[in-house]
């Protein structure tokens, strides 16, 4: 089975690591550390909408259990090479920073669409500024995309539509 959206050969990469943060896989065993940044950044979620001007994502009433079965999901989209998740710690694995998602795009004009969210505690001190760039450089010299789509940062949602 040809996978059009990661060539079959091409070896995911496993981190992205800077003098702020740690990006890698996001699995089930970080569940307790992503809750705690999901819970804890709502009001900010649901202000900037890193998933689109119609995402409710997260619910108010958003569980523990209903966030595992979400990292369970992303984990073996990750495995099967469909989309990547990854989650985004501090430098020494306590803290949950926030999450990364790379998909395919179905707007022919992209090969891969991009999002990503920092905690509400992290906001002011750049975090976000930072992540976006370091990422952008990531995925140019680390992903075999030429056409990259960072839906309400680079382009709009309407856009990809």
């Amino acid at each position: 089975m040809t996978n059009k959206f990661i060539p079959t050969d091409f070896k995911i990469p496993k981190a992205l690591e800077t003098d702020r943060f740690r990006l890698r896989m996001l699995t089930v065993n970080d569940v307790k550390k992503d809750y705690d940044a999901v819970i804890t950044s709502i009001e900010h979620l649901h202000k900037t909408k890193p998933f689109g001007p119609n995402s409710k994502w997260p619910a108010k009433d958003l569980t523990y259990e209903a966030d595992l079965i979400d990292l369970e999901w992303h984990q073996k989209e990750f495995q099967e090479r469909s989309s990547f998740a990854y989650t985004i710690m501090n430098l020494n694995e306590t803290e949950c920073l926030g999450c990364l998602y790379i998909y395919p795009s179905n707007n022919p004009d992209y090969n891969a669409i991009i999002m990503m969210w920092v905690r509400q505690s992290k906001v002011a001190d750049g975090l976000d500024k930072i992540l976006f760039s370091s990422v952008k450089n990531w995925i140019k010299e680390k992903w075999p995309f030429d056409k990259v789509a960072y839906p309400g940062r680079d382009v709009s949602w309407d856009e990809l539509e």
